[in-house]
């Protein structure tokens, strides 16, 4: 054996295998086929289409020359506003110390798995990362079935059949809303009705309400009001603040779980050791809000809820099955419509569907398969966010400030055009199969 196998096969077993991250990987071929002149249409990365705010921009630039090392669990007037964040939003009382820091909320989950021992329960289909971590770290994951006829939601029924054959194992379960891939949202019966099954057998349920602030009618709510003792909120300001590439991410803890956060930070001591000073203070900045971040908020909501509702519009002319979102910037369309036309081409797989619209239309979207579902599940994930979101945004304020957006023709095509192209695009194909 020659060295370079043997380097090859030393690697570790819980990493063999797996690709490069779905969302991550697809952006770079887009990008790719950008860069050979090919037109196009990149509704594959969840990244939000809106400019970060300037005064946040701004407070960005006035730290720029912060070059210390900042406590592990993050700077405290930054946990501080977090704190006063989520006490407004959500009308709890949590308190600075509940606040953990790091560098995406992405990071966050993956030290959460490495600090405490137990299985991932995860609902299908569910954001690309989560059983991908678990596997690095070697633990167990389980998947909890939903169905499009119920938005795509987990029920507490189907979460008390998985628990009640070990009522005492340890486990972490995540809960993702509005979501991604779905855009989808609880509703509170449903809500309150998970929390009390999650209490029952004591888990660890971590809400990843990174969304939160754009569910379209503003009025989301965290779980963590029903389950205040065993529900971690995970956010950040990639989704709502369009700040993906500054990495910051946070987690707000109840007290009862002081011992895990402080395992969690134990880990980041010797890992990435605290996220970048610049980013924090700024972070200060966007956590506090103000009328100009509210109005930003408000005007992001009302472009992606007129765009959301477009596509989802578009699609369902097209006999395809998908639930109009609630928040977020995604649908999850399924294609089953079509199986035997498809079929007719030698597609039979959410991959193999991806892979050959991008080829055909160049519209670039993410196969089901990358969200938990079995390969031949007709299904694939469509983020709306190839847009020019600051025009977005002005347009939304100016022009069209007086009027309703959703359903508004003339707005979503100064706004969207490169969706109204996508559909176009996906129409025509489908009906050339």
């Amino acid at each position: 054996m020659d060295i370079q196998n043997e380097h090859r096969y030393a690697i570790n077993l819980n990493v063999r295998g797996i690709q490069p991250s779905a969302t991550l990987r697809i952006n770079e071929l887009s990008n790719q086929l950008r860069a050979e002149g090919r037109d196009i249409i990149k509704l594959g990365l969840g990244q939000s289409p809106f400019p970060v705010p300037e005064r946040v921009v701004q407070a960005l630039r006035d730290h720029a020359s912060e070059k210390d090392y900042l406590p592990v669990k993050g700077l405290k007037g930054l946990r501080e506003a977090i704190a006063g964040y989520i006490n407004r939003a959500e009308r709890m009382r949590c308190s600075w110390e509940d606040v953990l820091i790091g560098p995406g909320s992405k990071e966050l989950l993956f030290i959460l798995q490495l600090a405490y021992y137990g299985d991932l329960l995860i609902p299908r289909p569910s954001w690309v990362s989560y059983a991908p971590q678990a596997r690095i770290i070697g633990r167990s994951v389980h998947w909890l079935p939903a169905h499009a006829e119920n938005n795509w939601q987990l029920t507490a029924e189907e979460l008390d059949i998985i628990c009640r054959d070990d009522p005492g194992r340890p486990r972490i379960l995540i809960l993702n809303y509005p979501s991604n891939p779905t855009g989808c949202t609880y509703t509170d019966d449903q809500l309150l009705a998970i929390a009390n099954v999650a209490r029952k057998y004591r888990l660890i349920l971590l809400s990843d309400e990174i969304y939160g602030e754009v569910q379209f009618d503003g009025r989301h709510k965290s779980i963590a009001r029903y389950y205040p003792e065993g529900t971690i909120i995970s956010t950040g300001m990639s989704k709502w603040l369009g700040a993906g590439g500054w990495r910051l991410g946070t987690f707000i803890f109840p007290p009862e779980l002081r011992p895990l956060q402080d395992a969690m930070a134990i880990i980041a001591s010797e890992t990435f050791t605290s996220t970048a000073a610049p980013i924090q203070y700024a972070g200060i900045t966007a956590f506090n809000g103000g009328e100009d971040i509210d109005e930003y908020l408000r005007h992001s909501r009302q472009v992606l809820k007129a765009i959301g509702e477009y596509v989802h519009e578009r699609l369902t002319a097209m006999k395809v099955d998908v639930r109009k979102p609630e928040g977020a910037f995604y649908l999850f369309p399924d294609f089953s419509a079509y199986r035997e036309a498809l079929a007719n081409r030698d597609i039979k797989t959410s991959a193999a569907f991806c892979k050959q619209l991008l080829e055909d239309t160049g519209v670039a979207v993410l196969p089901a398969s990358d969200f938990g579902f079995v390969p031949d599940q007709l299904s694939a994930r469509l983020a709306f966010v190839d847009l020019d979101g600051a025009r977005a945004l002005d347009l939304a304020a100016g022009e069209f400030a007086d009027q309703e957006l959703s359903g508004n023709e003339d707005f979503i095509h100064q706004a969207g055009p490169k969706l109204v192209k996508a559909m176009d695009r996906i129409e025509a194909w489908l009906e050339g199969l």
